[in-house]
């Protein structure tokens, strides 16, 4: 350990295997809080690279608490959060329409750590169960096509080194390979990212830890999300090709805003917006989930442009089927629990 950690501060990237055995001594216990500190700060100055974020995450996958579904081309649409933005929840709102849309959701979540609400604050606020046990949650996935991994109850070892993130009050590899961990088997996902200069590192660690087909995206202002405010950009994994892309709201027909416009607040305002939205009430809300939504049928491969996919996400709101998800997925909770 005493090599790898001096490899880090020398700014040496690590390799795939020697990742991973760092990771296997922080979640097991055997690194002190100062040794851990030490790495994630000498790793976040350095420059995380797609295989120190593989090792690792291939190393917390090993370690959580284990999922199974049935389904085909399983997807996650989590970001890495910590964006600043202040926005509503859109990946969880967005979840609902992928849902509606026939595409199998693992949604992999915690509760807000850089905002005022986090995933899992949205799905409480909504009725639902946070601690089901890993059986019942099979079974969401695979009789209502969409799920909520609660990130704390899935990874029980991280809490080796939840005391450090805290102290350190800054985002860290674990910040950026949180996304990566999901602990069902996922063929795609669209992920967002803060940090636009990893958009291609994170897209490779996707393909080699299995991804077919994978999107990580970066809007404008730096949000985890594809965004009304400007361009948006992302790279594409496609047949273990990486590629580059930008988009415009104005190309999907949507009115360029600022952030402001779709600034969110604590967990029941941001729920009653998630409600708004599946019961399509126009609003920039709505629109930004259009959008994002689009992006998730196109990264899973459900249809075959962004364009086509904003249509399908229109579809699955005006039709009532999103809010008609979230119905189905609260009467079979009561039914499981």
């Amino acid at each position: 350990m005493k090599r790898l950690l001096e490899k880090v501060f020398a700014r040496e990237h690590l390799t795939r295997q020697e990742a991973q055995q760092m990771a296997e001594k922080m979640f097991e216990g055997e690194m002190t809080d100062s040794q851990i500190a030490a790495f994630l700060t000498a790793l976040k100055c350095k420059g995380e690279t797609a295989e120190e974020m593989a090792g690792i995450a291939e190393t917390i996958q090993g370690k959580a608490v284990k999922i199974t579904c049935d389904a085909h081309n399983v997807m996650d649409n989590c970001g890495t959060g910590g964006d600043q933005s202040g926005s509503f929840n859109i990946s969880t709102t967005a979840a609902f329409v992928l849902a509606a849309g026939g595409v199998t959701v693992a949604k992999h979540g915690n509760r807000s750590i850089s905002s005022k609400s986090g995933s899992a604050d949205i799905f409480e606020c909504l009725g639902l169960d946070l601690s089901l046990l890993p059986a019942k949650l099979s079974t969401l996935l695979n009789e209502v096509g969409l799920a909520f991994l609660f990130a704390p109850h899935m990874h029980p070892k991280m809490n080796y080194v939840m005391k450090v993130r805290k102290e350190l009050g800054t985002p860290t590899i674990l910040n950026l390979i949180g996304p990566l961990t999901n602990p069902v088997t996922l063929e795609s996902q669209l992920m967002g990212t803060y940090r636009r200069d990893l958009l291609e590192e994170t897209a490779k660690t996707l393909g080699g830890l299995g991804r077919k087909r994978a999107i990580v995206v970066n809007g404008s202002g730096g949000m985890d999300e594809a965004s009304l405010a400007g361009t948006t950009h992302f790279a594409l994994l496609e047949n273990s090709t990486i590629s580059m892309h930008e988009i415009r709201p104005e190309e999907f027909g949507f009115t360029r805003l600022p952030l402001s416009a779709i600034r969110g607040g604590t967990a029941e305002q941001n729920t009653e917006i998630l409600l708004s939205i599946l019961k399509n009430q126009v609003s920039p809300y709505l629109d930004t989930v259009l959008l994002n939504a689009g992006l998730g049928f196109f990264s899973n491969g459900k249809v075959s442009t962004v364009k086509e996919g904003i249509s399908l996400a229109k579809e699955c709101v005006s039709s009532g089927a999103a809010f008609d998800k979230l119905q189905q997925l609260i009467r079979m909770q009561k039914e499981v629990a």
